[in-house]
């Protein structure tokens, strides 16, 4: 039993050598729990759009993303050839909890959701208007003579 309590009192002090290292306080980080992780789920329309949060992961549409719980607001931008851009803000909802029911954190929206509208072609650029050429004088004389069987008399008929 003693060899028990000389090992754990051996240990103890080498845990308190490192992790105080001269101080008076003692560092409670060690006992803290990675920082909790929240679900977003992204979907568009249409569907296999690449959807980014602004916290760094990403995935294509429809799909969940684990997002390392933030303090702040956050947006997801979404992408797709042929379509605009879109970004949509997502609000963090914390529920501090009480003795009863656990502290809890949300989004709004979720499922995190993006319309795409369809990207506008570029306007064709207009050539510059040019006037037309006149056109000889010997092809103009047939198209000034009136059609055979026309209803219309040829004013210049009588004066030849």
């Amino acid at each position: 039993m003693r060899r028990v309590i000389a090992i754990a009192l051996a240990a103890a002090s080498l845990f308190g050598a490192t992790s105080l290292g001269g101080c008076s306080s003692v560092s409670w980080d060690m006992f803290k729990s990675a920082p909790p992780t929240l679900q977003v789920q992204l979907e568009s329309s249409p569907p296999g759009a690449d959807a980014n949060t602004s916290l760094g992961p990403g995935c294509k549409t429809p799909c969940s993303v684990s997002v390392p719980s933030p303090d702040a607001p956050f947006t997801v931008s979404y992408a797709l050839n042929k379509f605009q851009p879109a970004s949509v803000p997502v609000n963090v909802i914390r529920n501090p909890g009480d003795l009863t029911t656990p502290a809890s954190v949300t989004t709004d929206p979720n499922p995190v959701f993006a319309q795409l509208q369809p990207a506008t072609p570029p306007k064709p650029v207009r050539k510059p208007h040019r006037p037309k050429k006149p056109k000889p004088a010997a092809a103009a004389a047939p198209a000034a003579a009136p059609a055979a069987g026309s209803p219309f008399p040829d004013p210049s008929a009588g004066k030849r």
